[in-house]
C-alpha cells in the first residue's frame, strides 16, 4: 500500500475543504430550518434546527482545527498538529452526544402526547434538507480522517432525520398519526448513537497509542524478516498512529555481521521502503550489535524489550 508525505499533504488539503463545504451548508440551513419551523408551526422542525445550531458550532470548530492541524512541527509538538483533528472529531460525537439526548427528550413525551402540524409545509422543508444535507455527506464520504467521518456521521443523522420528515408529513396529508414523528426520531437516535459509540472506541484507541487498525506488529515484523534475510532479530517494536492516517513505528534490529555506515544506510532505507508500502510513513530504525542477539529469536514476544 504505497503512501508518501504528498498524498499525506494532498488528504490534509482535501480533509479541511470537505469540511468547509459541509459546514457553510449546514450553516445556511440552520435559517431556513428556524424560518421554516416558525412557518409550519412544528416544534419537530424547531427543535432540529437548535441541534443543527449544534452541528454548526462544531462543523466550525472542526474546519478551524483541520487547518490548524496542517501546521508543521516546531521545538515544542515535534509532531505537528494533527492530532488536533483527533480534539474536533471528540467534540463533534460530544456535541452529538447531547444532540441525541436532547431529541430522546423532547421525542419521548411526544409518545403520549403528539402533536400535529403543518404537513404540506414539512414536506417541503424535508426535500430541501435531504437535498442540502445529502450534498454534504457526500462531500464527506469521500475523505479518510476520522474527523470527516465523525461529522459526516452529523450530517447523515440530519439526512435520515429529514427522510423521517418526509415520510412522516407524506402520512399525515392523508392520515392524522403524529404518533410516528416520535417513534422514528428515536429509531435514529438509536442508530446514531451506536455511530457514536463506535467512533469514540476509535478516537480513544488513538489518544492511548493502539497500534492502529488492521496492523498486526508480529505480521509486520515477519514481513520485514522474510524480505530481508540478513535480519537476525527484531524486538522493542513501537507502532502508533498520530490521527488515524499517519502511522508511526519504532524498533530495534539486529541484523547478520557488523555493517558498516554505508550498510546500515541501505538496511534502513530499505526496510523504511517496505514498511512505507504498508502504510507506515514514519519510521526509527535502531540497529544493534549483532553478539548481543544472536541467539534471540525474529520475533519481539521472544526477545523481550530493549
Amino acid at each position: 500500500m504505497p503512501h508518501n508525505h504528498a498524498h499525506v499533504h494532498s488528504s490534509d488539503t482535501n480533509s479541511r475543504r470537505n469540511i468547509g463545504i459541509a459546514f457553510f451548508l449546514n450553516a445556511a440551513f440552520v435559517i431556513i430550518e428556524l424560518v421554516g419551523g416558525i412557518l409550519t408551526n412544528s416544534v419537530a422542525i424547531l427543535s432540529d434546527a437548535i441541534h443543527d445550531l449544534g452541528d454548526s458550532l462544531s462543523l466550525g470548530l472542526s474546519w478551524f482545527l483541520e487547518k490548524r492541524s496542517g501546521k508543521k512541527g516546531n521545538f515544542v509538538y515535534t509532531y505537528g498538529y494533527k492530532r488536533l483533528s483527533l480534539i474536533g472529531a471528540l467534540v463533534n460525537a460530544m456535541v452529538l452526544l447531547v444532540g441525541s439526548g436532547f431529541v430522546i427528550v423532547r421525542a419521548v413525551p411526544r409518545l403520549f402526547s403528539p402533536e400535529l402540524p403543518d404537513a404540506r409545509g414539512m414536506i417541503v422543508l424535508a426535500v430541501l434538507g435531504i437535498i442540502i444535507n445529502g450534498a454534504a455527506v457526500l462531500q464527506l464520504r469521500r475523505g479518510k480522517k476520522i474527523a470527516e467521518r465523525v461529522v459526516s456521521l452529523h450530517l447523515l443523522e440530519d439526512v435520515l432525520g429529514w427522510v423521517a420528515v418526509l415520510i412522516i408529513s407524506i402520512v399525515l396529508v392523508f392520515v392524522e398519526i403524529p404518533v410516528l414523528d416520535p417513534v422514528l426520531s428515536l429509531l435514529i437516535t438509536a442508530f446514531v448513537l451506536k455511530n457514536i459509540f463506535q467512533n469514540f472506541s476509535q478516537i480513544i484507541k488513538i489518544f492511548l497509542q493502539a497500534v492502529p487498525e488492521g496492523y498486526n506488529v508480529e505480521e509486520i515484523e515477519r514481513e520485514i524478516a522474510k524480505r530481508h534475510p540478513g535480519v537476525l532479530n527484531i524486538h522493542g517494536t513501537k507502532l502508533w498512529t498520530l490521527d488515524g492516517e499517519n502511522n508511526i513505528m519504532t524498533f530495534h534490529l539486529c541484523v547478520r555481521d557488523n555493517p558498516d555506515i554505508t550498510e546500515t544506510v541501505e538496511i534502513k532505507r530499505s526496510i523504511k521502503a517496505t514498511l512505507g508500502e504498508m502504510g507506515i510513513q514514519d519510521v526509527t530504525i535502531e540497529i544493534e550489535n549483532p553478539d548481543n542477539c544472536s541467539n534471540k529469536s525474529v520475533f519481539s514476544k521472544d526477545c523481550g524489550g530493549t
